[in-house]
């Protein structure tokens, strides 16, 4: 992996290619991000850069946190992420901003995925109801079986019922990168993002 970047998903909007064809596109606020600390081999047992994202005021932050940045010499950031990049091609200090992508690039984006709370089986997975009428009882949108009752005698794991619903890490891979804007730092991913709108995002090259 050799480009990785933090942002802020802006939102949705649309543009034009080069055939009159509209693209739906999530424009995403990447960057910049500021290299904190290098991991090394010798002392972490592993090669990583931890970089940081979004400025915030250094009294929301922990004394260790603080401390972390006055240490590297880094204003205080509000969020804080490893990314296996070459340590040898940054230095502490350094911004990475969204120039190390290009139009064309595939990338993969990771998000919170907005959050439902606890949710019934017919919203969550799509159920069908029951009959309004004819003495069906109050289990109108409630769901049916969920297992034999002799074999196997349980509820087989991963089985759909209600339950928390979002607020879990999704990635799209395999996104467009359709426009790199270096003058608003912004980047025109074609298609749609997890998460909600003022929500970290995770851009990096595609494994695929």
């Amino acid at each position: 992996m050799d480009k990785a970047i933090l942002g802020k998903k802006l939102g949705m909007t649309q543009i034009f290619d080069s055939k009159g064809l509209v693209v739906p596109v999530t424009v995403i606020e990447a960057g910049p991000v500021t290299v904190v600390q290098k991991k090394t081999m010798d002392r972490d047992g592993y090669e990583a850069l931890q970089v940081a994202f979004l400025d915030a005021k250094e009294s929301r932050l922990t004394k260790a946190e603080a401390g972390h940045f006055k240490k590297a010499n880094v204003a205080p950031k509000r969020y804080l992420k490893e990314f296996k990049l070459p340590v040898g091609k940054y230095e502490v200090g350094t911004e990475i901003k969204c120039d190390i992508f290009a139009d064309g690039d595939k990338v993969d984006v990771s998000g919170t995925s907005k959050g439902h709370g606890f949710t019934g089986s017919i919203k969550k997975w799509n159920f069908g109801r029951l009959k309004m009428s004819h003495g069906t009882g109050p289990t109108h949108r409630s769901l049916g079986s969920t297992g034999a009752n002799s074999d196997p005698s349980k509820v087989i794991k991963g089985k759909k019922m209600a339950g928390q619903w979002g607020n879990e890490k999704v990635t799209i891979q395999n996104l467009e990168v359709v426009k790199v804007d270096t003058a608003k730092n912004v980047l025109l991913v074609r298609g749609a993002v997890p998460g909600p709108i003022g929500g970290l995002v995770t851009v990096i090259e595609t494994v695929k």
